[in-house]
């Protein structure tokens, strides 16, 4: 007898229709499975049998053919265990062909038939909306992660009997909804306070830029100087996500499997902090099925890339696309897939190998060729896609022991909150969210300069030998000054700042 029963496979960060037929036929017994499974679902032939026969129903002791529609996609994962269970009962005539075909269904089995969390669920309730059928099917610790999105029914389930007495009409169970207004507001407060920084103020101030504008940001600086203290406190003074941000971010964490299971949203921004240890393919993603890497969980969100030339080379030269892009594309010899990676670069480096040259405190024990060679270690296309670069001397003892309370982050996060409206109205009917998105048709629309503050930029260009894309970020920092000022216009102050947040530049005067 023939059976089907619908699922889904994630490729990248979507989702799939994936159609399960069953063959219960004549011959030895026998369970084989075709349609490019992957290991793990090759795997669930023991789980479904096991589950089946330890809830009591019969399993068919003849030939059993799975066909995982279309056969051309690679199916991984362990969300297929439960619709091929179901299948099979159905070909065995206990559940009802005719009520299978409504439903979508995903989920672990145990040997019991107690079903698991999988990953990968949000991105396939997304799917199901679209797939005009009746709802979703999931286990139960994934149901408010599925229930996310407002227009698929979700119903949440603990066992394999209790999806077939559903299936038979015997047990109701009333579809999952969750209040997104009460999970937004629940995300808690914050933690790490610009408050608790001393000194520092130029810092705080480049900082403020770079969340109101979206930039990119590089801090040079001795050790102990307060790098990592800044950059941690970087999410604080960032807008709120938006429902749509969230669930771009939360798409990914779950198809990663990074999901919390007390948190069906992310509502934070993400802050991300790898080792300079880390692979090309952990930092930006890959694997022989591509997998996100830290560049796309950090979408959204704060990349933070400490010691930056520790990194090796090649995984440095990685972030070019992203940065440029806001994407990262993976590509292998049966599939290319993109991945989301919009997030702020922040990066901090000692200004030599061993950390003290410049400081006035400490003497550098480095020779000229060793603090070269150190500092090349970051390539020059890299460092022009790095809008702010800034200096971060070592904070006086006089001033460490000052007693006086710097501005908070909720008053510096007012500000930022308010330029980044201004930004929203600006490129309202642009794919683009940010000052440091603009390309160099919007710098022409929304940046025009004046003809004195223009003869100004040149002559500086000119005389640190700028770049075409270093010019252009200039000019974007300054847009980002202007908005947090509420300033129409782009003055001589403005961009004055904005070079100053060039600092790498400066340095060939």
């Amino acid at each position: 007898m023939l059976a089907r029963a619908k699922s889904g496979v994630i490729i990248g960060i979507r989702a799939f229709p994936v159609d399960i037929e069953i063959d219960v036929s004549q011959g030895l017994p026998s369970f084989n499975m075709v349609g490019l499974p992957e290991g793990a679902v090759k795997e669930s032939r023991e789980r479904v049998k096991s589950a089946i026969k330890n809830c009591g129903y019969p399993f068919p002791t003849q030939r059993i053919t799975v066909n995982l529609a279309p056969a051309d996609i690679k199916k991984e994962g362990s969300a297929l265990d439960l619709p091929i269970a179901c299948a099979i009962l159905c070909a065995k005539e206990i559940v009802p062909q005719s009520t299978l075909n409504m439903y979508c269904m995903a989920g672990e089995l145990s040997l019991d038939g107690t079903l698991k969390s999988t990953k990968g669920i949000l991105p396939l309730s997304l799917a199901v909306r679209n797939w005009d059928l009746k709802g979703l099917i999931v286990p139960k610790p994934n149901a408010a992660e599925a229930a996310v999105v407002r227009d698929t029914r979700i119903y949440p389930v603990n066992h394999l009997s209790e999806v077939v007495e559903f299936l038979l009409g015997n047990k109701k169970i009333d579809p999952m909804t969750i209040d997104i207004k009460e999970i937004f507001k629940t995300q808690g407060s914050i933690n790490e306070d610009f408050q608790d920084v001393i000194g520092q103020e130029q810092a705080k101030r480049a900082l403020e830029v770079a969340a109101a504008g979206g930039h990119n940001i590089l801090m040079i600086g001795p050790p102990g100087s307060g790098k990592t203290m800044l950059a941690r406190r970087l999410p604080s003074i960032l807008p709120p996500l938006t429902f749509e941000e969230a669930l771009e971010t939360t798409t990914i964490y779950s198809v990663a499997g990074l999901l919390p299971p007390e948190r069906p949203l992310i509502t934070k921004r993400p802050f991300c902090a790898p080792h300079h240890t880390v692979s090309d393919a952990g930092l930006i993603g890959g694997g022989s099925i591509p997998r996100p890497g830290l560049v796309s969980i950090a979408h959204n969100g704060i990349l933070f890339l400490d010691e930056l030339p520790e990194f090796k080379k090649n995984v440095l030269e990685g972030l070019r696309q992203p940065i440029e892009d806001g994407v990262v594309t993976i590509s292998r010899a049966t599939i290319s897939l993109s991945f989301p990676a919009r997030f702020t670069l922040v990066a901090a480096q000692n200004p030599c190998p061993c950390g003290h040259f410049g400081d006035p405190n400490h003497t550098c024990s480095c020779l000229p060729s060793q603090i070269i060679r150190y500092r090349n270690r970051i390539s020059g296309p890299l460092l022009d896609r790095i809008d702010i670069q800034i200096e971060v001397p070592a904070v006086p003892y006089s001033e460490l022991a000052h007693t006086r309370n710097s501005e908070s982050s909720v008053v510096i996060r007012e500000r930022v909150t308010k330029a980044r409206k201004v930004q929203e109205l600006r490129f309202k009917d642009l794919p683009i969210h940010s000052n440091s998105q603009m390309s160099s048709r919007e710098l022409r629309t929304f940046c025009k300069l004046s003809k004195e503050n223009r003869s100004f930029l040149e002559a500086v260009a000119k005389k640190l030998a700028l770049s075409a894309r270093a010019f252009h970020r200039i000019i974007k920092i300054a847009r980002t000054i202007a908005d947090l000022e509420g300033s129409i216009d782009i003055t001589k102050a403005h961009l004055a700042e904005a070079i100053q947040y060039r600092s790498l530049d400066r340095e060939k005067i």
